[in-house]
């Protein structure tokens, strides 16, 4: 069951506001400069979460290059957050509320991990986090995370303007655009921008 209505979609606009970044920082959505690539993960320490921003995190010049600003979204309070956020180049924001969660309509559901297609990157994670975490690299994970387990990721692209110009809803636990993926909507979306220029100044 989702947590608001609907779910946001492409075309969809955001209301303006500033999110508390867990280093302190204001971080604004939208960003007037910059796409906002708005992800939603779970809970801190997360074996899952940590493979996929490993991933964002290997290739953050590639992302920012191509003028997005990531901010990543915990249900985690930020005391929570904190030791396992400290090496991140991006921003990551404590929703332990669930307001933000409420009004993007991301949900909650069991197939977050009884999903097949879940079960690989699962195991994965938890390899590479036992490996990682004996290497001083990772903290471990509350027992009893706040919020749960069952959270599914989401992604949101956002325009300057506020408008939505992606969306994904994920189905299980690893189901989220790849940074492949973010670079390819990017450059749509900056390609349109070009042509729209173009015929301006036709």
């Amino acid at each position: 069951m989702r947590m608001s209505r609907s779910p946001i979609e492409p075309g969809s606009t955001v209301d303006e506001r500033s999110l508390t970044a867990v280093s302190g920082d204001q971080v604004a959505v939208p960003d007037p400069d910059r796409l906002i690539h708005l992800q939603f993960r779970r809970f801190a320490g997360c074996p899952v979460c940590n493979l996929h921003l490993r991933s964002v995190v290997r290739r953050h010049r590639e992302i920012e290059a191509a003028g997005v600003r990531e901010v990543v979204v915990f249900h985690s309070p930020a005391e929570e957050l904190v030791p396992h956020t400290t090496d991140l180049p991006f921003a990551v924001v404590a929703d332990p509320a669930r307001r933000l969660y409420a009004e993007f309509g991301v949900e909650r559901s069991p197939r977050a991990l009884l999903s097949p297609r879940a079960w690989g990157p699962i195991v994965r994670a938890v390899l590479s986090g036992v490996r990682n975490v004996v290497r001083g690299r990772e903290h471990l994970p509350s027992i009893s995370p706040h919020g749960g387990r069952l959270g599914l990721p989401a992604d949101f692209l956002i325009a300057p303007d506020g408008r939505v110009l992606a969306a994904k809803y994920g189905e299980h636990v690893y189901d989220q655009w790849s940074v492949d993926e973010l670079l390819e909507l990017a450059a749509r979306r900056n390609t349109q921008t070009i042509d729209r220029v173009t015929d301006a100044e036709r």
